[in-house]
């Protein structure tokens, strides 16, 4: 484990929010790194601090009176209730359900000056949706030959599964998920703790050479090949996800790597 890494971890390792894999990791990583170790140990110091009982006060009895006793009654002249369509009520309500169950919300409101930039904020939050909870896989496997057959029957297309783990890019599952109005196939890669998301779907015309776009922390790659279009986005730096990028082309035209 990378100090890089292990800052990321380090408050949940604190609130033990870490699996058995990631705590080991951790609790191995502290033994050895002076550094990490020291920042552990403040914040540390600092949650304890924190959580003592002398912070806190009991709110004064005028104040939890305004809070507790119901306001004076009033006398209210009720307006004229303009009546408001079924319809327009129906879209109300369909817009407003959109924006809460958007996650997170804000992906959906950045501008798309292109179709390119559409593509990029659509792949930004179905990876960022990934992640919430147990989005990630719906497919759990190291194997090709286990991940590319689930596909069979729920895509009308055959994805390229290729097997990274020797240029450190392990395959770890894949999954079922929508970019730009298509069902995608979207296989999942690990880099150290950082997670990859790979979608896929098919193309029509001749290839597209790489586009590299970096959005909110992340980086996206784009590109079409093989009668396929490709994109790949995640929170690694941008030369990692070019190297995986490369490997995964190669790995899909034989003759590139030779």
């Amino acid at each position: 484990m990378m100090c890089d890494d292990a800052g990321l971890l380090l408050h949940a390792y604190l609130d033990d929010e870490l699996d058995a894999a990631d705590s080991a990791a951790m609790a191995r990583h502290l033994s050895e790194c002076s550094a990490c170790k020291a920042r552990y140990e403040t914040y540390a110091i600092m949650q304890k601090a924190l959580s003592e009982p002398t912070l806190y006060r009991r709110a004064p009895d005028a104040l939890r009176a305004q809070w507790t006793t119901p306001p004076a009654a009033s006398t209210v002249v009720p307006l004229p209730v303009r009546r408001r369509a079924p319809v327009a009520w129906a879209a109300a309500a369909g817009f407003a359900a959109a924006v809460l169950l958007s996650v997170p919300a804000w992906l959906h409101w950045m501008p798309t000056r292109g179709t390119g930039d559409a593509i990029v904020a659509q792949a930004i939050s179905g990876h960022v949706r990934s992640l919430q909870g147990e989005h990630l896989m719906d497919v759990v496997s190291t194997d090709q030959h286990t991940v590319k057959p689930w596909f069979e029957g729920k895509l009308d297309f055959s994805p390229r599964v290729k097997d990274l783990a020797g240029e450190g890019f392990p395959l770890v599952g894949g999954r079922l998920d929508a970019l730009e109005g298509h069902s995608v196939a979207a296989l999942v890669y690990k880099r150290r703790l950082h997670v990859i998301n790979l979608f896929q779907w098919p193309a029509e015309g001749g290839s597209v050479p790489q586009a590299t776009t970096q959005e909110h922390g992340y980086t996206v790659i784009r590109w079409t090949g093989d009668g396929m279009h490709y994109v790949v986005i995640s929170d690694v730096n941008e030369a990692d996800l070019k190297q995986f990028a490369l490997a995964f082309q190669n790995e899909a035209n034989p003759l590139m790597s030779r």
